[in-house]
């Protein structure tokens, strides 16, 4: 079995008291722990993708724009990875089995070539971290059933905007995906 974690939108936008679309205090409580996760995959051997929104200046055509406040535009620090994440990643960012992959959709799969990194490393088992819980990490978790992977969610390393629908995600991931649900 070879896995891949896929840390998703772990970013200032997303987690900073000041972010565009922040989680606020839900996310910034993960840090620690999404940080560990991902340098234990990393001492593990297993891949690591840093799957992060990035958005263009001013695009009215994007549907999120009828959603949410402009949010991880490209070349803002919006972008950066936050917290205990950042140091982490600057530390392994130039390892072969480290990638970095924008994309434009709450899916780290949709129209990114996620899929192809995967299946050409014989990963089988994907492990789910970042925020938000019930819009691209569950929107990424739905894509990684449909295509065949086994899926790891580390409850304390996601984080949504609301205990409400950070719930509804973890029942959905378990009951709905067969997820395996790691504390």
């Amino acid at each position: 079995m070879t896995k891949a974690l896929i840390s998703i939108d772990y970013t200032y936008d997303f987690v900073a008291d000041d972010g565009k679309l922040t989680a606020g205090a839900a996310a910034q409580a993960i840090a620690a722990k999404i940080a560990q996760v991902t340098q234990e995959a990393y001492d593990n051997g297993d891949y690591i993708f840093f799957t992060i929104d990035g958005h263009d200046e001013g695009d009215r055509f994007h549907p999120e724009t009828r959603l949410f406040p402009p949010h991880n535009i490209k070349g803002s620090s919006g972008r950066d990875l936050y917290g205990q994440l950042a140091p982490v990643y600057e530390a392994i960012k130039s390892d072969s089995r480290v990638f970095w992959i924008d994309k434009r959709h709450y899916s780290a799969f949709s129209g990114t070539d996620l899929d192809i990194r995967l299946r050409e490393r014989r990963v089988t088992t994907v492990v789910l971290t970042g925020v938000l819980s019930d819009i691209c990490v569950l929107h990424t978790a739905i894509d990684a059933y449909n295509l065949g992977y086994d899926i790891e969610i580390v409850s304390s390393a996601i984080a949504s905007l609301s205990p409400e629908n950070h719930q509804f995600a973890l029942n959905h991931f378990k009951n709905v995906l067969g997820a395996k649900i790691i504390e």
